[in-house]
């Protein structure tokens, strides 16, 4: 019985061993973003998740990746009839169309899982 609060969910072993094995790879990594504990992790995974689902949702059917290099991604822009290219300046994305370090293209960038595990590598956040 979970704790006041809490809620259980239940799941096969072998997904449960998959995601734990992660767990304990990288407690080191995780206990600098604060992640303490297996719930923990589990927790910042499915926020992490349901933050990019929100929004690639918002705006996938007005964006679409074209093209990822090495410090830009190419995105079409269907509301503007545009194409938008997000670069690296100075360790920041910065979209070229909007002339921004904070617009809906960068937001639509770190919501691309390929491109958001390269970028977190390099130490890339997003500011929300």
């Amino acid at each position: 019985m979970p704790k006041a609060g809490f809620k259980s969910i239940t799941i096969s072993e072998s997904i449960y061993d998959r995601f734990y094995d992660v767990f304990d790879k990288n407690k080191q990594e995780l206990s600098r973003k604060g992640v303490n504990s297996f719930a923990g992790y589990i927790t910042y995974l499915l926020e992490d998740v349901m933050q990019k689902d929100r929004t690639f949702a918002r705006y996938a059917p007005k964006l679409e990746k074209v093209a990822v290099d090495d410090d830009r991604v190419v995105i079409k822009d269907n509301i503007k009839n545009r194409i938008a290219e997000v670069v690296v300046q100075n360790g920041e994305l910065y979209c070229l169309l909007c002339e921004e370090k904070d617009c809906f293209h960068i937001g639509f960038v770190f919501s691309l899982p390929d491109v958001y595990e390269i970028l977190s590598s390099k130490g890339i956040k997003h500011t929300k």
